[in-house]
């Protein structure tokens, strides 16, 4: 029985890492970070209980709104100069969910995403590729994100739960 651990990386041209918050509380912004990496390390094939590490840029974010990405990477928010990455780091997977810790702005809790394992196949240039789909929900609030305002009416412009939502395919080495 071979238990060679296998790393694969992230394939950054074929993978995306977004979320969705809503706004005024009757619509959703969504957005991204463009500039990320990560690993896989497992000896299962089907990644059972492997160990999966990202971490993206905050000043890669990215919702379309330069003024909206600049208080994003704002003290209000991510403080983009003291803290410059978001990490995540898996400790069990069980090929539907996988919990791990997540650090935004100094801060790490454990946090739980489902998890589509969507196989592997061959690219024709004779890479063995693997993709799966994350999704999860944080409070922005536990992680330090507490940048509130109210509408006249009364509606919070910015809700505290967040939506995350990775497509990443990953490399293997």
């Amino acid at each position: 029985m071979d238990n060679a651990i296998t790393v694969w990386n992230i394939d950054t041209t074929h993978s995306e890492i977004n979320f969705k918050v809503k706004h005024m509380m009757i619509s959703t912004v969504s957005g991204s970070f463009e500039k990320f990496d990560g690993k896989v390390e497992t000896s299962n094939e089907d990644f059972k209980n492997g160990n999966f590490s990202f971490a993206a840029e905050i000043d890669s974010v990215n919702t379309n709104n330069k003024d909206r990405d600049n208080h994003l990477k704002s003290d209000d928010f991510f403080g983009a100069e003291n803290n410059p990455k978001l990490t995540f780091k898996s400790k069990s997977f069980d090929g539907e969910k996988m919990i791990g810790d997540l650090t935004i702005k100094g801060v790490t809790k454990e946090v739980t995403l489902e998890t589509e394992y969507n196989g592997t196949a061959v690219d024709p240039y004779g890479q063995t590729k693997a993709g799966f789909e994350f999704e999860g929900n944080i409070n922005r609030k536990d992680f330090g994100l507490t940048w509130s305002a109210v509408t006249e009416a009364g509606s919070i412009v910015v809700s505290d739960k967040v939506k995350l939502i990775a497509s990443l395919q990953f490399i293997k080495q």
